[in-house]
């Protein structure tokens, strides 16, 4: 993540239309930085394994071409299916904490280079991007089927959060889940291993029967990227890949009818009038 905000930051320098925010020209850049951004999360994890990225094939559908970029081989059809599949529900979700950065930055009349990466930045926070992640690395902590309950049990008795259930804005099942939940279900039978997916659903049905809560998006895109060939540490970069699309759309909302976003801040603190002390007499 820090890489690619770095990354996205210094696009602003060779982008063709920097220094210009009209409605034309924040779309032109809003298609370039939801392309590139592809390219760079794939070539960013190329060159930490001490490989060389591979080349863009402009023929080659979005996620189809990330794919190939990301594992150096041609994926199939359910896997490019799936991948599609799962930028599209991530593409945008109401006012959540990075996109909401991104249109503070964008009030300012900043550009929209600079929004996209205050939201990348933003992103980056345990407590906004990462929960997929999570939800994968427990998966590979249980290991197996046969050891779902015990384990989940045992994180319920100790009131431990179990990442990927509970929403804020969904008391029933997140919709998005639900095309999830298929797609992983889709890969592992295609795969001829359903380990990932089965584990998922008994955990799933644990925590529905035990504390009634449904799961969210998180929950199945976490063994749906994982049967994609994408590494956990790579799944909030591939956040930032899908979300983009929502973030540039919400900047050039934000250009069109702008109006600064500017809280304002109730004082809380000591009384006035209060005296200056110099600083040598503190």
């Amino acid at each position: 993540m820090d890489a690619l905000r770095t990354a996205v930051s210094a696009l602003c320098e060779t982008d063709a239309d920097t220094g210009s925010s009209d409605p034309a020209a924040n779309r032109r850049k809003a298609i370039r930085i939801t392309g590139k951004i592809a390219t760079l999360v794939a070539a960013i994890h190329r060159f930490r394994e001490g490989k060389q990225p591979f080349a863009p094939r402009p023929d080659r559908g979005h996620a189809e071409d990330f794919l190939r970029m990301l594992n150096g081989a041609e994926p199939t059809a359910e896997m490019t299916r799936a991948f599609d599949m799962a930028l599209v529900l991530h593409a945008d979700h109401e006012l959540n904490a990075s996109t909401f950065a991104a249109r503070v930055t964008a009030a300012t009349l900043s550009d929209m280079h600079s929004a996209v990466t205050s939201a990348i930045g933003t992103l980056k926070g345990p407590l906004h991007g990462g929960a997929n992640e999570a939800v994968i690395r427990m998966l590979m902590e249980i290991g197996d089927l046969s050891r779902v309950d015990d384990h989940v049990h045992k994180l319920l008795a100790e009131k431990k959060k179990i990442m990927g259930f509970g929403h804020r804005v969904y008391t029933t099942e997140d919709p998005r889940a639900t095309h999830l939940r298929q797609m992983s279900r889709t890969l592992a039978e295609s795969s001829h291993d359903t380990k990932w997916y089965d584990m998922s659903r008994r955990i799933e049905k644990i925590i529905n029967d035990e504390k009634r809560l449904n799961c969210n998006v998180d929950f199945y895109s976490a063994s749906t990227y994982h049967m994609l060939g994408i590494p956990a540490d790579l799944f909030t970069p591939i956040f930032a890949l899908s979300r983009c699309a929502g973030w540039t759309a919400h900047v050039m909302e934000q250009h069109l009818h702008n109006r600064l976003i500017r809280p304002r801040a109730d004082y809380i603190g000591p009384s006035y009038p209060q005296a200056y002390v110099p600083l040598a007499q503190r």
